[in-house]
């Protein structure tokens, strides 16, 4: 569980509705109304992607009332469809994909076996992607894949489908460079 204690807030004069900040926004908790930008603040995990992004300085980031919690319990799932999943797309359960937050595998996992569709509602329920949404967003959409959920990018969003992992490099490079072992460095991360 993640503590979130500050919430984005718009100032309508301000808005010009360029959309910056519902595009940049992980969690999609900034949606257009009337041409202006609106919060919602269930969604919103204070990642200040829109007020670092606002080219009109509309964005203010505010203490919330109360203390808002996000994250998934992993023991509300059947662990064993939890380690199926995370072997499915090569991460062990208790490995962090999100260095910002620290969210464990599991965590993600959980929630999609709950019924995440997207990338964004993982972001509202477990707080990845609120930091540098780079190196998270990979093991993300693995473990959607490894799932069987097939998804789209919407428009302009930023979703990196690249990882740094050993299970990314194609079997044609694994030929090409034989003396790099990394066929052999599979079979051992695989056991």
């Amino acid at each position: 569980m993640k503590s979130v204690n500050f919430l984005s807030q718009i100032d309508e004069i301000k808005c010009t509705g360029c959309k910056k900040c519902e595009t940049i926004c992980p969690s999609a908790a900034i949606c257009m109304s009337d041409n202006k930008a609106q919060v919602d603040e269930g969604k919103c995990v204070a990642c200040t992607k829109c007020w670092n992004i606002c080219p009109e300085e509309a964005v203010t980031m505010l203490p919330r009332k109360e203390e808002m919690m996000v994250g998934v319990e992993p023991e509300e799932v059947n662990s064993e469809e939890i380690e199926s999943l995370c072997a499915k797309a090569h991460l062990y359960p208790d490995q962090f994909i999100c260095a910002c937050t620290l969210t464990p595998a599991k965590e993600v996992a959980a929630a999609i076996i709950k019924g995440a569709k997207s990338p964004e509602e993982i972001t509202a329920l477990t707080g990845v992607r609120s930091g540098c949404a780079i190196y998270c967003m990979a093991p993300v959409l693995r473990l959607f894949k490894a799932h069987g959920v097939s998804l789209h990018p919407p428009d302009n969003h930023r979703w990196y489908n690249v990882s740094l992992s050993l299970w990314d490099v194609p079997e044609e490079v694994v030929q090409k460079y034989p003396n790099y072992y990394l066929r052999e460095d599979k079979k051992e991360l695989y056991k």
